[in-house]
């Protein structure tokens, strides 16, 4: 008998042996950040103290890329030199790193990928991404899943990484995103259409074929674009004749599926756990920051794996603090949460740093206010300045009561007057200097010329910049776009589109795809306002194929295809068959998770987005609560009853948006007349149980949804949504003033346990017993009526020395234990000085418990919405 062929453990060998390579498309082709990348590529920028290089190489690394190709144009001299300096380009690192530089005439990806066909080094699948990812996504769970497609199927030649999300989930592009059309089967991608923010887009063009072709489709509008792209060995050779391809999305994917020729298959990886985002704008830049203070993207986190290899200690309240005691804050500054402060920084008297990044060597004057602001290595903010969601470049100068309002870009060596007063998204950079022809490949020279070319055309319009930067400034004002200067540029890079992707503009008098957009000829006659406001694009997985999706689909088979997909009584028939579930779950007392199970079973055999979803379970939920007309303690305590009973059902059934979670409830509270009253205590308890935060709740305010935006004027459901609007309003300034309350609170803790022990009060004799039983007492009294004034849903604190030893936790968020999280709910603490360990650490006096003492504030915000509640029942 001969012997059996071996060709089998061969293969099996050699895909052992292959090398997980990754390439980086290093260059953004595009102007979003300038004038910030005046002098420097993007992905050079710093996020969170670290270049956004760094983030993406740490992300590759965790997912077990072993060799990566970077291949950049502009500022490739930079580019190189960062590389060289990184820590993953040390041997020890088991990571090989090569840049190549390609030619000045790379102007697209597709021009790059093109030579990276010419440059013949890929050998094998290989992971392609952007310059400005951050990511802990294991990708090689991604190349596995491809590569066993591949066995079967040698057409399929990519799968691109998608991740489900809310409505109005913060790294959500809002100004382009993309309909996915999928077979609920293999997940491969029938169909891609992309979509702008603005103008407001109604409608989904479908080839006729894929419906005749597919008994079933899935239209999926609730992916984040992780920008994250497993590649078999030919996609770099499908672009040898196609390197004009502008963007691998609009171009290369929409090409290769719309081939006739080609006849290859692009699928989708539905990531379920982990976190990817690409920094592909200023307002994701911010997104993305918040999401690495707040601990999304571990252990990819500042005080553990820092890209930058710098070292932080991580306080309540997401506080990161450098760990090298280089850091000097003055005992009356004022640190909120989610702040990074870097090393060598000093925060001057009475200064005011929240939800702020502070670089290494950077000087925040006396009574400085920085809010939602980026400050980069080797700035000086002066006394009494204000930054407020703005971005500031490296040394730069900013004079002693200067006004940076929200959306501002500073450039690097910028000196700003004192006294000046930016306008808002005022984009400001240095004057150029004379300077010598630059050194190394030329690339960087070329690059120097077109920043000279558009510098000119900056300084040719200065007259008013006097009055704006100050007269002492070094600094050119850069021109407001405008919509006329739109003929030249796609519909991505228009004015009103680049406004849904910069920092700190809301948009909100812009109608958009986001707003108003319909899925369905059937749904927009009988669905109610609420329904009205989320159409297409914000409605998450918009799962049916209905409506006007093609101007070439005839009659007969666009009524087939909304009569097989979805229509208004299917809709109808899930939201029935949910609240029987809902019911059934109350009733008989099933566990969260099955009750999580049930749901979304349901909701995969119907096709609905998952905001239907969260809109039962939330309503489920309000209706629940029994209505105790006439005494608002039992009513608070049959809300925290079941709040705490079913509120994690919220985030059970997937895709978790506390944002949205928000939303839901003022519109369903809203809309019922006699269930509005419960509206601030329901949100209160959602807070207290940690399904949704401080700043999920400014983010739900500032929306325009939130405000009734697009809902009809007179209505009653817009009348009740302003009183929801302005309960919220209450919470938040009671966020704040609690903050600065507790810091005057530790200050003065502080300065008490300072003074020398010969000023304390002589030990007074023992009390009579009699006298001891009346303090007794009058304490019992003073604590029941306090008990009687804050709601029932206040959430516990822990002793402070509790809190300090959160300060070493390593955990993400999302797996934080239920110690942790009372930990965390101290974070609304600011942290007055770099020594509140030395007080937090002394022992609490025996007569007052620590734990009893710090519960007061945080009973603060419930009790500010139970007084709104109350209001509300007023005015009911």
């Amino acid at each position: 008998m001969p012997p059996k062929s071996s060709s089998g453990n061969e293969k099996d060998i050699a895909e052992e042996d292959e090398v997980l390579q990754a390439v980086i498309l290093a260059d953004s082709f595009n102007k979003r950040f300038k004038p910030l990348t005046v002098g420097k590529p993007r992905c050079l920028l710093p996020i969170c103290n670290a270049t956004l290089l760094d983030w993406t190489f740490e992300s590759l690394a965790l997912a077990g890329v072993q060799e990566i190709f970077v291949i950049c144009r502009s500022y490739a001299d930079q580019v190189k030199a960062a590389i060289r300096d990184s820590k993953w380009s040390k041997p020890s690192t088991g990571l090989k790193i090569v840049p190549i530089v390609t030619a000045k005439e790379t102007f697209s990806p597709g021009d790059a990928m093109r030579d990276i066909y010419t440059h013949q080094i890929i050998t094998s699948d290989f992971v392609l991404v952007t310059g400005d990812l951050v990511s802990n996504v294991r990708i090689d769970e991604v190349v596995r899943v491809h590569k066993e497609r591949r066995r079967t199927n040698k057409d399929a030649i990519m799968t691109m990484v998608v991740k489900e999300s809310g409505a109005t989930h913060r790294t959500r592009s809002r100004g382009e995103s993309g309909v996915y059309v999928l077979d609920p089967n293999t997940h491969e991608c029938l169909h891609y259409e992309p979509v702008v923010g603005y103008p407001a887009t109604s409608r989904v063009t479908m080839p006729r074929e894929i419906l005749a072709e597919h008994p079933e489709v899935e239209v999926r509008y609730d992916f984040i674009d992780c920008s994250i792209d497993v590649c078999s060995v030919e996609v770099p050779s499908l672009f040898q004749d196609n390197f004009d391809y502008g963007d691998i999305r609009r171009d290369f994917v929409y090409g290769v599926l719309t081939s006739d020729l080609l006849m290859k298959s692009v699928h989708c990886y539905v990531v379920k756990d982990g976190y990817a985002a690409r920094v592909a704008d200023t307002r994701s830049y911010d997104a993305v920051s918040k999401d690495i203070l707040s601990r999304w993207t571990f252990p990819l986190v500042p005080d553990d794996n820092h890209p930058g290899g710098h070292q932080y200690e991580h306080l309540r309240g997401n506080k990161y603090i450098a760990k090298d005691n280089s850091v000097s804050l003055s005992r009356t500054c004022k640190i909120g949460n989610n702040t990074l402060i870097g090393s060598h920084t000093t925060i001057s008297a009475n200064a005011s740093v929240h939800a702020s990044v502070i670089g290494q060597r950077c000087t925040i004057g006396p009574g400085a206010i920085l809010r939602d602001a980026y400050i980069f290595d080797d700035t000086h903010v002066g006394a009494g300045a204000v930054v407020e969601g703005s971005i500031v470049g490296a040394r730069v100068t900013l004079g002693d009561g200067c006004r940076v309002p929200r959306g501002c870009l500073i450039a690097d060596s910028v000196a700003i007057g004192a006294n000046a007063k930016l306008r808002k998204f005022e984009r400001v950079s240095k004057k150029r200097e004379a300077r010598p022809q630059a050194a190394g490949d030329g690339s960087d020279g070329d690059d120097e010329e077109d920043s000279d070319s558009e510098l000119e055309e900056v300084e040719a319009n200065q007259e008013d910049a006097a009055q704006i930067i100050g007269r002492d400034s070094n600094a050119l004002v850069w021109p407001h776009p405008s919509p006329d200067d739109d003929e030249e540029l796609d519909e991505r890079e228009s004015f009103y589109n680049q406004r849904l992707m910069r920092i700190g503009d809301t948009a909100s008098d812009l109608e958009l795809s986001d707003g108003g957009s319909t899925t369905s000829a059937s749904e927009t006659e009988t669905e109610s306002d609420f329904s009205g406001m989320h159409g297409l694009s914000r409605t998450s997985s918009a799962t049916s194929a209905s409506g006007p999706l093609s101007s070439a689909v005839d009659p007969s088979a666009e009524t087939s295809a909304i009569h097989t997909l979805s229509s208004a009584a299917a809709e109808t028939e899930f939201r029935s068959e949910v609240a029987q579930s809902l019911e059934r779950a109350f009733a008989e007392g099933h566990s969260v998770d099955n009750a999580a199970v049930e749901l979304k079973t349901l909701r995969m055999a119907s096709n609905v987005p998952l905001r239907r979803v969260r809109e039962a379970v939330v309503g489920a939920i309000v209706d629940r609560v029994p209505l105790v007309p006439g005494d608002a303690a039992a009513q608070r305590a049959e809300i925290a009853k079941i709040v705490r009973r079913w509120g994690p059902l919220v985030d059970k059934i997937g895709g978790v948006d506390p944002v949205e979670t928000v939303e839901v409830l003022q519109y369903h509270c809203a809309a019922a007349g006699p269930r509005l009253p419960l509206f601030a205590q329901v949100l209160a308890q959602l807070y207290q149980q940690d399904l949704v935060e401080e700043e999920d709740i400014r983010a739900w305010h500032a929306s325009p949804a939130a405000r009734g935006e697009g809902v009809k004027p007179g209505s009653a459901l817009l009348e009740g949504l302003k009183k929801c609007w302005a309960i919220g309003a209450k919470m938040i300034e009671q966020f704040e003033s609690e903050e600065e309350e507790e810091s005057e609170e530790e200050s003065e803790e502080e300065s008490a346990d300072e003074k020398p022990a010969r000023e304390a009060p002589a030990a007074k004799p023992p009390a009579k017993e009699d006298e001891s039983e009346s303090e007794e007492e009058s304490d019992e009294e003073s604590g029941s009526e306090e008990s009687e004034d804050a709601p029932a849903t206040a959430k516990p604190t822990a002793p402070k020395a509790a809190a300090v030893s959160s300060s070493s936790s390593q955990t993400s968020k999302p797996a934080q234990t239920e110690s942790e999280d009372s930990e965390t709910d101290e974070g609304s603490d600011e942290f007055v000085s770099g020594e509140e360990e030395v007080s937090a650490e002394a022992p609490a006096k025996p007569t007052t418990p620590a734990a009893t003492v710090s519960s007061a504030p945080s009973a603060a915000p419930a009790k500010a919405a139970a007084e709104s509640s109350d209001e509300s029942e007023e005015d009911e």
